[in-house]
């Protein structure tokens, strides 16, 4: 009997282990092999209708990408378009677990299988999934139909309401299924997905903690939600394998294995204790592959592998620190639509590392995506690129109420949970615009269920005064605190076109000329580029001013809109925005280098950056202000080996030569520090006549890959017969493409914006095109011509993709290497101290006493203001310990538009007396140096309003721009309003 009951027990063992063996997990791209159609076609969701009339795609695929950057984005195209998509699973997976996986689709879809509705997905914004288990049929032709709607109106069915983020200012209406499609077969015991909404699933979570950056270790942490869809209760171990970037396992531990009843879901953990750890930083994007193993029995029944990086954040002290190091943020806000001409956002994975990547080359350390999520390919792209990212959920312009806030907290829920493993995510923002602080506490009750130790930072605009928010910020002046991390959430926003260098070259475009905005001038929207990176100089200068280190409330930086040129509101002369720091194809403008210099640094910049805006080919006779970006403390302008003496310094990094002549050769920079050391130098030649064109291929590092959804940049120069670009030639170019390619061209100024033409002109002497590969591989050749110049061509050849039964094992992201080129966190120190802050510990004035404290309270939505009378319109503050003041510095209402007469004195000495000057947010006194214990700030005379106050005080569109607090008290000749105070030591 016993040994009959022992064979049994034996063979429910070796039963058990043969039918978990056969459980392992299977991942497709569902990309391949789609038919388009655009319109409302009758019975299109069932298996026997006819689509192969429509049009065969490769996702992910936009219906309306012709009219990216071709129209303005209020009159891109909406309406009803279907997709259907045939395809076989594999042989044996009839009796596992199907799944399909979609990025996200724009705006709300409807999704059928072999004729049956399977679901609904209506955000337009994060992923979503389908369990297609039961109705997935094996060995048969299996046929999914897909009907979306990209209304602008478009409202949810359930609640019959709008999406806030449904907008025509900034959310570029590119629709369809324009994201990544997975198919993931898995055994009925298995780690669940991230995708909340639709499968109530929130999949695995890494993480990483007690960190010790300098001895290279942290304990990493794995956790899996199990499900066990089995009719039996299963006795689990969790393993948890570690590779480094080279493939090399660093790490294998796991947990005691726990019992998964039938029909249960749970979580599972393990956590070691791991050294000898790259940590994720600022341009150095080191990934790892965390292998997590469901294990019954000894056998492996699944098999997860998840890419991801450890780095520790922190948000303290008014500062950012990453990796025990102090970073000042800088970059830019990006429209999540992240677009390219006639393609709009579906690109291919490379080519987001491209554009990404550009980021991190002009030395940006931050991308806010702007308004919505980004697409999981570009959060992916910038943990690789080394791109920190500020992840928004879903927001217009305002904080709301009822449905349309459960809208947003549920698409906040589930982009967290989807993205919560990528390192590169250092804050989740919660608005575009402030929010209640009622509203902040339930976000952060998100942040802290789904991910309580990601190491991020919950916040929103504004957030000033909200004790909850553990970061803020304001867009178009600077804030600044000792507490919590405040950055711009945008500091500029004005707009120029490449194409114009200056008033003196080629197309010669006067700064500022252009259309109104509104009945407006738009002169700050019709830049040129000389205009454009002087401004970009003169705002980043403000926040660098007050970056950490110089004292005990900071500015922690800012991010400015935008990097590329988009398809998004605009206020110049084209169609679309042009306040990128590259054009739409990704061409620097000079903003471009001078953000490059100035940026070079964690916090201080490094002294070392240099950059000559413009060109050097005018014409005889010419006579220009030239100007250099540099981080050192003088520079000079060389011509043709003779020096023209040094440039007249401003803000802090800009350098002006006025009036120089014209006279072909090279003009060189070099910068100095005070001790008259050469730091750097830069030049700029004269180009000869344009004589040929020259074409340079710019495509996937892995190669360019026939799966119909690939693209190949090209750029096309006008070069001299020595091979230099000629940087003010306009000539029109036209192109030859011959082999399995699409042609989908540039962008350049002109009828329609030259989209989807064969023909477009060089401005700058530069242009780039692209072409899309088809699924048949072969060569390509493109051939360039234009009148008078020499032809250029060049080859391309696509590589095959394996595609079977509509599933391919090749992904778009494959093989795509992480960039390492910045270097590990520093050791030292990121910053110098160069002023130190005395602690005001009260004040006394001479009206509203009792709120004197609002001037120093580290708030700058409170302040202190007289009862507008002159003779009460000082304020004394009490120092906490004698000391010798060198500075004062204030925010005071009307910080942008109001200049004031004021002295200070320092126990009654006066040490300083003249006039505030506008800025973005705060002036700084420098004072006579003097000791004391007691700073007193009084009002000599009326506030005037700055002579361009129209222009500096309301925007474009004539809403007034932030400007303190609205007082009446100051608009009397007594009225002084402070909001806040510092004063600091001599040095």
């Amino acid at each position: 009997m016993k040994h009959k009951l022992l064979m049994l027990f034996c063979l429910i063992v070796i039963g058990s282990q043969i039918s978990f063996a056969q459980n392992q997990r299977s991942t497709y791209n569902f990309n391949p092999g789609w038919k388009l159609y655009i319109g409302d076609a009758k019975d299109a969701e069932q298996t026997a209708f006819d689509d192969r009339d429509w049009k065969s795609i490769t996702l992910p695929y936009a219906w309306n990408e012709d009219e990216a950057f071709k129209k303005s984005i209020e009159d891109l195209s909406t309406g009803i378009a279907w997709y259907r998509k045939h395809f076989i699973l594999p042989s044996g997976a009839e009796a596992k677990k199907i799944f399909l996986e979609f990025e996200g689709i724009r705006q709300g879809g409807e999704f059928y299988l072999n004729g049956k509705f399977i679901g609904r997905h209506e955000n337009g914004i994060t992923s979503f999934g389908f369990d297609i288990s039961s109705l997935v049929e094996a060995n048969k032709d299996n046929v999914l139909a897909v009907r979306i709607d990209n209304s602008w109106t478009y409202r949810e069915k359930e609640r019959n309401s709008t999406y806030q983020w449904n907008d025509k200012n900034f959310n570029a209406n590119y629709g369809g299924i324009s994201k990544n499609v997975r198919l993931h077969i898995t055994g009925k015991l298995y780690q669940t997905l991230p995708l909340n909404s639709t499968l109530k699933t929130t999949g695995n979570y890494i993480y990483a903690k007690d960190f010790n950056i300098t001895g290279k270790s942290a304990v990493v942490v794995s956790e899996s939600q199990i499900k066990n869809e089995t009719a039996d209760a299963a006795l689990v171990q969790y393993d948890v394998e570690i590779k480094d970037a080279d493939g090399k396992i660093v790490k294998t531990y796991s947990s005691p294995a726990q019992t998964v009843a039938a029909g249960n879901m749970t979580i599972l953990r393990a956590e070691s204790l791991v050294n000898g750890l790259n940590f994720w930083s600022w341009g150095y994007g080191y990934l790892y592959t965390i292998t997590s193993r469901l294990k019954v029995n000894g056998i492996t029944v699944d098999e997860l592998n998840t890419k991801t990086g450890f780095r520790k954040a922190e948000f303290k002290n008014g500062m950012v620190y990453l990796n025990d190091r102090v970073l000042m943020m800088k970059g830019y806000a990006q429209r999540t639509s992240n677009e390219w001409p006639a393609v709009g956002l579906s690109v291919p994975a490379w080519l987001s590392d491209y554009s990404n990547g550009l980021m991190v080359e002009s030395n940006a350390n931050l991308v806010r995506w702007m308004h919505i999520t980004p697409w999981k390919q570009d959060i992916e792209s910038c943990d690789r690129v080394g791109l920190i990212q500020a992840m928004p959920a879903g927001d217009s312009e305002k904080d709301v109420t009822g449905t349309r806030w459960d809208q947003r907290e549920e698409v906040m829920t589930d982009a967290i949970i989807y993205n919560r493993n990528n390192p590169s995510i250092l804050f989740y923002e919660c608005g575009n615009e402030s929010i209640s602080a009622e509203h902040m506490v339930e976000m952060k009750a998100i942040k802290n269920q789904y991910d309580p130790n990601g190491g991020r930072a919950i916040g929103s605009r504004e957030m000033l005064n909200i004790d909850e928010a553990e970061y803020g910020g304001e867009m178009l002046y600077i804030n600044k605190s000792a507490t919590k991390p405040l950055w711009s959430m945008e500091y500029s926003r004005d707009e120029g076109l490449r194409k114009y260098w200056d008033e003196f070259s080629p197309p010669f475009h006067i700064d500022g000329a252009g259309p109104k905005y509104k009945d407006a001038d738009a002169s700050d929207y019709n830049r040129n580029q000389d205009s454009h990176a002087i401004e970009n100089v003169k705002r980043w200068n403000e926040y660098y001013q007050e970056r950490p280190g110089t004292g005990t409330r900071v500015s922690s930086g800012g991010v400015n809109i935008i990097f590329s040129d988009s398809n998004t509101h605009h206020r110049g002369e084209e169609n679309y925005r042009r306040s990128g720091e590259v054009d739409a194809m990704r061409i620097p403008k000079d903003g471009f280098y001078a953000h490059k210099v100035m940026w070079d640094g964690w916090v201080d910049a490094k002294k070392t950056g240099i950059h000559l805006v413009g060109h050097w080919n005018y014409k005889a006779g010419t006579k220009k202000n030239i100007y250099v970006v540099a981080a050192g403390d003088k520079a000079e302008l060389i011509l043709n080996g003779k020096s023209l003496g040094f440039g007249e310094k401003s803000n802090g990094f800009l350098y002006t030569f006025k009036n120089i002549a014209y006279q072909a050769g090279t003009l060189k920079a070099v910068s100095y520090d005070n001790k008259g050391l050469k730091l750097s130098e830069t030049q700029l030649k004269t180009a000869g006549e344009p004589v040929a064109i020259k074409l340079t291929k710019m495509q996937n590092p892995t190669g360019f890959k026939a799966d119909g959804a690939d693209l190949a940049l090209v750029q096309v120069e006008v070069v001299d017969a020595a091979g230099n670009r000629c940087p003010i030639a306009l000539n029109m170019i036209k192109f030859d493409v011959t082999g399995p390619a699409e042609w989908r061209g540039g962008i350049a100024q002109g009828p329609d914006n030259y989209i989807l033409s064969k023909q477009l002109p060089v401005e700058g002497g530069v242009n780039r095109i692209l072409v899309r590969s088809t699924t048949t591989a072969g060569k390509i050749n493109i051939t360039a011509t234009a009148e008078g110049l020499k032809p250029g061509s060049i080859a391309l050849e696509t590589l095959p993709v394996m595609v079977k039964n509509g599933l391919s094992s090749q992904f778009p992201a494959d093989g795509l290497k992480s960039s390492l080129k910045r270097g590990a966190t520093p050791a030292a120190q990121t910053y110098q101290v160069s002023r130190k802050a005395i602690k005001i510990v009260g004040a006394t004035a001479g009206a509203n006493s009792d709120k004197a404290k609002l001037s120093y309270d580290d708030n700058e939505l409170s302040d202190w203001v007289n009862d507008g009378i002159l003779n009460t319109a000082w304020i004394k503050y009490d120092l906490e310990k004698e000391s010798t003041i060198g500075q004062v510095e204030l925010k005071v209402n009307g910080f942008r538009t109001k200049a004031y007469p004021i002295r200070i004195l320092v126990d009654g000495k006066e040490v300083f007396k003249g006039n505030t000057v506008p800025s973005l947010g705060y002036f700084t006194a420098i004072c006579k140096p003097t000791k004391g214990k007691t700073v007193t700030i009084q009002l000599l005379g009326s506030g005037k309003e700055a002579a361009d106050n129209a222009k500096i005080g309301v925007e474009v569109n004539g809403k007034k721009l932030d400007d303190g607090i609205e007082r009446v008290e100051t608009k009397s000749r007594g009225g002084l309003s402070i909001i806040e105070t510092e004063i600091y030591e001599a040095k």
